[in-house]
């Protein structure tokens, strides 16, 4: 997939120096050297120059590893870790080496995921079992649990879908109603189309209370940032292609994005189609133009929000956010603005919270060790509202919430700001 001098050059940049090993989750957890970041660049080191095959040990430190890059921030050499793993879960999965159930519930997620029918089938059927009460009797019964208590805790890490997705309107432009600063375009994408559709609905809100135009794009897709960190980077090329021809069809100053995983990996569009004479440049100008909505708002003049919102709140830094994006303080400003608003900082703000894409449902009881440290950190802050700018984070604090029985909800920066434009409480 990579060209193989710039991983050689990647491989080798690796100091050994250690510094990431208290930043890893994996390596916390285990105290394991080859469940580090260190430890898993020999693996691969091993592996990619042809001295190791692939085996069932490599296979599951590929996969124990979350991806969340807090090794990145922290490397003193500045080794791109994120590009060795995709390469290497790339490499699996073109070689058949993932476990068979592995493989099975993985192929069926992206497979969900690769068209937006695929995607909303999917949220009609999943609103149906829940809505017609098949759930409550599946839970009753017990019968999931006869098969594993694994399988019956992971039904409740689904979303609750949207009773309508956001682009059921099939509106792809929204003008302002004041004097015209700007046009954006909008990423609907996948599960924030059927799952966030709140979400999506604040953020317009917010970019049209500050004057921009917002164009939507209704023959989009999925970003491809799961397959991309799942092995399947031909899908994750088809998709970024796909978006390419939908978005730059249009002239706009900015791709806003509302979900950290996607804009992280649109970003990446033109390191991605390097290699595609079509599509290489197209690739750079669309990643180019990508903003979180954080970092867009927090570069423009931003109109002050105005009303109070009464609420003690703190912030959980998404993976693909802070590391990979390299944005924190945006968000916080933005909180930080909002009136009324009581700002606690979380402890380990940017430990990751075990989502980490589909890990928390590939591997639910390692996801349950990342996701219990984070939630002992949220309950210290005494918060009303967690806020993070993930959908992966949001589902896996949501259940975080439930499992250990604390009183508070999970918003998104944007949603408490255009609280502050609506007065909502």
């Amino acid at each position: 997939m990579q060209n193989t001098q710039s991983l050689d050059d990647i491989l080798h940049h690796c100091l050994h120096c250690g510094l990431c090993l208290p930043v890893c989750p994996t390596y916390t957890v285990t105290l394991n050297e080859q469940s580090s970041p260190r430890g898993r660049i020999r693996l691969m080191k091993e592996v990619f120059e042809q001295n190791m095959e692939i085996g069932s040990s490599f296979v599951d430190e590929m996969y124990f590893c979350l991806d969340c890059q807090a090794c990145q921030t922290i490397c003193p050499a500045g080794v791109q870790y994120g590009e060795l793993v995709e390469e290497a879960r790339w490499k699996i999965s073109q070689q058949g080496k993932e476990p068979f159930m592995q493989r099975l519930i993985k192929s069926a997620a992206l497979n969900i995921l690769r068209t937006k029918w695929k995607t909303k089938t999917w949220a009609s059927l999943l609103r149906a079992y829940r809505s017609t009460g098949l759930q409550e009797a599946v839970q009753q019964s017990g019968i999931l649990s006869l098969f594993s208590e694994q399988l019956h805790q992971r039904q409740f890490l689904m979303p609750d879908v949207a009773s309508q997705p956001f682009d059921s309107s099939s509106q792809e432009r929204y003008m302002p109603a004041s004097k015209v600063r700007g046009r954006v375009a909008f990423l609907s994408g996948c599960i924030m189309n059927v799952a966030f559709a709140q979400i999506h609905r604040d953020a317009i809100d917010v970019l049209l209370a500050n004057g921009f135009e917002v164009i939507i794009p209704g023959n989009q897709q999925c970003c491809g940032s799961l397959h991309s960190h799942n092995g399947e980077m031909e899908q994750a090329k088809e998709l970024a292609r796909a978006n390419i021809d939908a978005f730059l069809r249009h002239d706009f100053d900015a791709l806003v994005i509302d979900s950290a995983g996607c804009g992280a990996f649109i970003k990446e569009y033109g390191k991605a189609l390097a290699d595609d004479p079509q599509y290489a440049e197209q690739a750079k100008t669309l990643s180019a133009k990508t903003k979180d909505i954080s970092e867009f708002l927090a570069s423009i003049e931003l109109i002050p929000p105005a009303r109070p919102v009464r609420k003690r709140i703190t912030y959980h830094e998404a993976c693909h956010l802070v590391h990979t994006q390299k944005i924190s303080a945006q968000p916080r400003a933005l909180l930080k603005s909002i009136p009324g608003i009581e700002f606690v900082e979380l402890p380990e703000a940017t430990w990751c919270c075990g989502s980490a894409g589909i890990y928390n449902i590939l591997r639910y009881d390692d996801s349950m060790h990342m996701l219990e440290r984070k939630m002992n950190n949220v309950a210290t802050t005494n918060a009303e509202i967690v806020v993070t700018a993930n959908p992966g984070c949001h589902l896996q604090l949501q259940y975080g919430i439930k499992k250990f029985g604390l009183k508070m909800e999970v918003m998104h920066p944007v949603s408490l700001l255009a609280r502050s434009c609506k007065n909502v409480e």
